[in-house]
């Protein structure tokens, strides 16, 4: 007998001891930060609506034998959103969406700061992952973006899977966090892209945070545009402004405060002018050493330098003492020095603006004449229409420091931002 056949029998008499062992098998399961993410993980799952009640057990990584295993029952809600949508199929034949079901959430509280857990779904013997926050600055997170999943072509999800693993390989530790910065579904109506997606392993063994992309809103050819379609394969905090809870969302991790916006909800000066009110809300509430905004839409046009969404965002990044802002959707790497009223400063105010380059390997942009910026903007990268880039984020008490890597894991760019609290 195997050491993987002797694993799934252990588990499951394990789990019978619980009482019922639930048949229907989940899909679609992801792990997110609670809003305090040392203390709090969001489990988000789906199952059939015939499958009833559904639970998830979990545990500490060290308890091999779930000896201490907890179990805690899932709320439910029937889901229709997906359903009839028109899409493609694998075989990439035109297809309307067959997908009703159950989203199972669960709110895990009381956990461990930086410690690994182990979880399962119902009888389910995959064995899930993620790493709560410490109580410092130490840890680790991979950034990605703009992987467009899309289930005729999957070499573009595997191109992006690849780079995590080429991330994990040139750190010298596990990474604790995954953040995504939007566009990792190319028709985010499309269920079937979402459950294909999840059902790679970097979501079996990360926690993930991320923000909706504008494909992640739409379906085939903009038919229906919905933040509920990232809302409703995620649990994020529901600590967001009215119309946004789940989607724009804060929570803290180590000493660092993440908000996470939604561009979708921004397109008018009055929705920017909501958006913007909230991050000075969140800020004002919270004493974090560092501060981190992300959002989908690019700080810049970085094939030539030319200025986007940096221009509706600096001021109150100036007033409100944001060390870092992370962007995507350009498709271009970019990256400023650290930036107060429109300059470079020497590190001891201002912000760092990045915008992370495509890792799907058929959407970058060659890189034009620069003619905008080149006073702010320090570095541009991108490998042409076929791009495949990530980065590392190791956080201290001290820093933040930043790494770009080509698909191969060399180093294309690297900076520090100091703590100014």
């Amino acid at each position: 007998m195997t050491n993987i056949s002797k694993t799934i029998i252990i588990i499951t008499l394990v789990l019978s001891n619980f009482g019922a062992i639930y048949g229907a098998k989940p899909f679609t399961v992801i792990a997110n930060p609670g809003e305090d993410a040392a203390t709090c993980i969001r489990l988000n799952w789906h199952t059939p609506i015939d499958g009833g009640g559904s639970c998830c057990r979990f545990t500490t990584a060290d308890d091999s034998l779930w000896i201490n295993a907890q179990r805690i029952e899932a709320t439910q809600e029937l889901c229709l959103t997906f359903d009839s949508i028109y899409s493609k199929s694998p075989g990439n034949k035109d297809i309307y969406e067959d997908a009703r079901f159950l989203r199972n959430t669960v709110e895990l509280n009381g956990l461990r700061p930086n410690t690994h857990y182990i979880y399962t779904i119902d009888s389910d013997s995959t064995i899930r992952e993620f790493k709560t926050a410490p109580t410092s600055n130490e840890w680790t997170a991979g950034i990605i973006s703009d992987f467009h999943a899309y289930t005729p072509l999957p070499d573009r999800v595997k191109s992006a899977m690849t780079m995590i693993d080429t991330l994990q390989s040139t750190s010298n530790r596990k990474i604790d966090l995954m953040l995504h910065v939007g566009d990792i579904t190319a028709w985010g109506g499309s269920y079937s892209f979402w459950e294909d997606l999840y059902n790679h392993e970097p979501f079996q063994r990360y926690l993930w945070a991320g923000v909706n992309g504008n494909h992640d809103n739409m379906s085939r050819g903009y038919a229906k545009q919905s933040n509920d379609f990232f809302r409703l394969v995620n649990n994020y905090p529901l600590n967001g402004y009215p119309e946004e809870k789940g989607v724009c969302y804060h929570f803290t991790y180590g000493n660092t405060l993440f908000i996470m916006l939604n561009n979708e909800s921004m397109r008018s000066d009055e929705g920017l002018s909501h958006a913007q009110e909230w991050v000075r809300n969140v800020i004002a509430l919270h004493s974090s050493k560092f501060i981190i905004v992300m959002q989908h839409y690019q700080w810049f046009f970085a094939t030539n330098g030319k200025a986007s969404q940096y221009d509706r965002w600096k001021e109150l990044f100036d007033q409100c003492g944001v060390d870092l802002a992370i962007a995507a959707n350009n498709h271009v790497y970019a990256r400023t020095g650290t930036l107060y009223d429109g300059a470079e400063t020497d590190g001891s105010i201002g912000t760092v603006y990045i915008q992370t380059p495509s890792s799907d390997n058929e959407r970058g942009q060659a890189l034009q004449e620069w003619t905008d910026n080149k006073d702010i903007i320090k570095y541009r990268w991108s490998e042409g229409p076929h791009t495949i880039g990530a980065m590392l984020l190791n956080a201290s008490d001290s820093n933040l420091n930043l790494t770009l890597y080509d698909r191969h894991g060399h180093i294309i760019d690297t900076t520090t931002i100091r703590a100014k609290r």
